[in-house]
């Protein structure tokens, strides 16, 4: 069932001008805030985003993307806070904010919603236009509707032995 919605899940870049119903939503988000963090510190915050003149105004924010104003709902991932010192070297927060939001466009994969995972933007134009806080960093933005076209494509990746090797790095 879950490899299910990880198949369907794909860039959506093209949405249909329908709302996202609230309760479909709220499971989007609900998949993001039981999501794991490294010692279930949780350092996010979710801005959802469904105005239209906002959405219209993020579009320059993001590399002039237009099918970010387009898409019904933004969903901007916000780290809030310090996560765990991770192998020793590395803050967890970035990585727990990703596994919040993987969780959202699996669950809008579910839903038969579409998500676009965002990383061409300005923070600071963003924070302004969302009144985040200095202190609070934006990591990535989601775009969520009801895809154009729900063509269904071979995604394209490495093989599994590729990518995984058993016992020892080979």
């Amino acid at each position: 069932m879950i490899l299910e919605a990880i198949l369907k899940r794909r860039s959506v870049r093209n949405y249909q001008e329908k709302d996202v119903e609230e309760e479909k939503l709220k499971e989007v988000l609900e998949a993001g805030r039981l999501a794991p963090s490294a010692c279930n510190i949780q350092p996010w915050k979710f801005v959802v985003i469904k105005d239209k003149e906002t959405r219209k105004k993020m579009v320059s924010a993001c590399a002039n993307q237009k099918f970010v104003g387009e898409a019904p709902v933004l969903i901007v991932g916000c780290i809030t806070e310090r996560g765990y010192l991770m192998g020793g070297w590395y803050d967890s927060n970035i990585l727990d904010l990703g596994i919040a939001l993987d969780h959202m466009t699996l669950q809008a994969a579910h839903l038969g919603l579409g998500t676009c995972w965002i990383g061409a933007f300005n923070e600071g134009e963003v924070k302004k236009l969302l009144n985040i806080p200095q202190n609070v960093r934006v990591a990535a933005i989601l775009t969520l509707g009801y895809p154009r076209n729900g063509n269904i494509f071979e995604k394209d990746r490495k093989s599994l032995e590729e990518v995984v090797s058993f016992e020892k790095f080979s």
